[in-house]
């Protein structure tokens, strides 16, 4: 069974501009690194998408344990980018907790239980999971 996801940003007028901190790419990178590691999400892969799709610079594909697990890893990234003064632009999949993506514009994190990643293995759809016949480097 296939399922599509359907993501809406948000667009924010001048009037409505908050004085968040400007952070980068790689800051925000490690912002949310830090709250996977904190979390004990498991196998976090960062996918450098500049130049592939417009839509970010960089996934953040991870692994919760359970259902549970997935929605307080995406809590987790939520709640830290708050407290930097940043809201996410977008979270979805909380309803059902098998696959949550937290939109932070310039990062977009996926946390996945570990079935649902191997069936939508995003880091070969992005051209950046080895292929296992042809070996390791």
């Amino acid at each position: 069974m296939q399922r599509n996801v359907t993501l809406w940003r948000c667009v924010i007028s001048k009037d409505q501009e908050t004085q968040a901190p400007e952070l980068s790419v790689e800051q925000l990178q490690q912002l949310v690194l830090d709250a996977l590691e904190e979390i004990k999400a498991q196998d976090p892969v960062v996918l450098d998408v500049r130049g592939k799709t417009g839509i970010t610079d960089l996934m953040v594909v991870v692994s919760g344990t359970s259902n549970r697990h997935v929605k307080a890893v995406a809590d987790a990234v939520v709640e830290r980018t708050k407290e930097q003064g940043l809201r996410p632009l977008g979270v979805e999949g909380g309803e059902t907790a098998e696959w949550i993506l937290v939109d932070l514009g310039d990062v977009v994190v996926h946390v996945m239980l570990p079935r649902v990643r191997e069936l939508y293995r995003l880091e070969r759809i992005w051209g950046v999971d080895e292929d296992p016949e042809q070996g390791q480097a």
